[in-house]
């Protein structure tokens, strides 16, 4: 039994050509980003951690994320998973954003500073809709 171009086994031909015309692969830069010292700050002052976590995602990074056509992806207590086109868009993002946010720290007392952790990985992304043509 042969195997063809786009490698499926010949009698699966039109299904994976449909899976495969479906499919929008694309490469994605993806920032992730949580709090160091999230639970002791949580210990501290609940209210006051959530209130200047969600003040500070409303009034720096999402300005952030627009200014680098970035999409947030999940927010999740102290972390944000934002997506990318671009890897110098995520770059300069996760960038701005440590420096939003040590900006803001000045003048609080260093036990109630807001440190982040940031990662940026370049990942190949598939849409839901060729996720679940492939699964089918």
């Amino acid at each position: 039994m042969g195997v063809n171009t786009i490698g499926c086994p010949a009698f699966y031909e039109s299904k994976c050509k449909m899976a495969e015309e479906r499919a929008q692969r694309r490469l994605a830069a993806i920032m992730a980003a949580d709090v160091v010292g999230y639970s002791r700050l949580m210990e501290l002052d609940e209210q006051g951690t959530l209130a200047t976590l969600k003040e500070r995602r409303r009034v720096i990074l999402e300005p952030l994320v627009r200014e680098h056509h970035g999409r947030i992806v999940k927010v999740m207590g102290d972390g944000v998973l934002v997506e990318f086109a671009s890897a110098v868009n995520a770059v300069t993002c996760a960038v701005e954003f440590q420096k939003g946010m040590i900006a803001a720290n000045q003048g609080r007392a260093d036990d109630r500073h807001i440190v982040l952790r940031i990662g940026l990985i370049w990942v190949m992304s598939l849409s839901k809709a060729a996720t679940f043509s492939v699964m089918a």
